[in-house]
């Protein structure tokens, strides 16, 4: 009989976490009509030291926002996010400077995130000086850091524009910047999906090399089931703000449970000219955040929707390795419940 698996302590716990924003602008408050975006509604889960989860969702069902509230650039309006046993909340002076260190991002689109009228050789060295790198430490850093994304003959780049590399090559260095100065914890929104097809299969191979050589916590963002897939280990599906199922990614993706992994599961291309999708098993249209559905945000697009998803909002129940927040699973059932007329 095999050992069991050892289990690696908690990393990053959030709870009952949100994030609000008001729309309509300073004016519609004043006169008491702004309305409230919940892109974050109370999401829950932890992030075990060296563990890499996925956040997958359909554009605007809160991926971006969680990863942000996780590195502290949105401010939770609501619940708590610890990370490493702190409080982001209560991060102050030199905690705050601390915590920055120890968790960065990788940016979507690597031509906005770096200043253009900044060499290669400045946008690395601009975190060595926030961090108070020694001045005679910082060359040897920065060529390390390049080397470890494999970006071929560094040294050649150090004195280029961002305008002279490729979109594979940006991408590469805006990665070795957010691991320049050695984190624990990356979250990486997207990275891939501003590059040319021929280039992601590259750069998804050098984040996977990284985050295993460093140990790395990480979070990958995407809609795309399939990459999700090939860099995380475990998923969180996400939509309209809140947890739909999290759970391994081999089992989610093999045996999907919740109504709406199921949909992104059979959206997946399917590698055969020949073989035509089976019509999408959810109602079409995008939802509306500034007028959610009452009860489960996902019920006016689910086929088995009943009475009590429009009255209730489901609670992430475990069924089998995962969570499911599904009002068709019973709390301590493996199979679906009868359904309700």
């Amino acid at each position: 009989m095999s050992a069991p698996k050892k289990q690696h302590p908690v990393f990053v716990s959030v709870r009952d976490a949100q994030v609000h924003f008001r729309a309509g602008g300073a004016l519609a408050a004043l006169r008491g009509r702004a309305r409230i975006i919940k892109a974050v509604d109370g999401v829950s889960f932890d992030i075990r030291k060296g563990e890499s989860v996925g956040l997958l969702g359909e554009s605007g069902c809160g991926k971006t926002t969680t990863g942000r509230m996780l590195l502290k650039l949105e401010e939770a309006t609501g619940g708590s996010v610890t990370f490493d046993g702190a409080d982001l909340g209560e991060l102050r002076g030199e905690a705050l400077k601390n915590f920055r260190t120890r968790a960065q991002l990788i940016f979507q689109n690597p031509f906005d995130a770096v200043n253009p009228r900044f060499t290669i050789r400045a946008t690395l060295a601009e975190p060595l000086e926030n961090a108070r790198v020694p001045a005679a430490e910082r060359e040897d850093r920065i060529l390390a850091a390049l080397e470890l994304v494999r970006l071929p003959n560094p040294a050649e780049f150090l004195d280029r524009y961002p305008h002279q590399l490729s979109g594979g090559q940006l991408q590469r260095v805006v990665m070795a910047r957010a691991l320049i100065l050695q984190p624990d914890f990356v979250v990486a929104d997207e990275p891939v999906s501003m590059l040319d097809v021929s280039v992601r299969a590259g750069v998804l191979n050098v984040f996977r090399d990284v985050r295993d050589r460093l140990n790395l916590t990480a979070i990958y963002i995407s809609h795309d089931l399939a990459l999700v897939r090939y860099v995380c280990e475990r998923t969180i599906v996400m939509y309209l703000g809140r947890i739909m199922e999290d759970g391994p990614t081999e089992d989610i993706v093999h045996e999907p449970l919740h109504p709406y992994t199921k949909a992104l599961v059979a959206a997946v291309p399917v590698p055969h000219p020949d073989q035509d999708h089976a019509p999408l098993p959810i109602g079409r249209g995008a939802p509306d955040p500034l007028n959610p559905p009452s009860g489960c945000v996902f019920r006016d697009r689910c086929p088995q929707a009943h009475e009590r998803c429009a009255a209730e909002i489901p609670a992430p129940r475990p069924v089998g390795s995962r969570l499911v927040a599904c009002h068709l699973y019973e709390e301590t059932a493996m199979a679906p419940a009868k359904e309700m007329a």
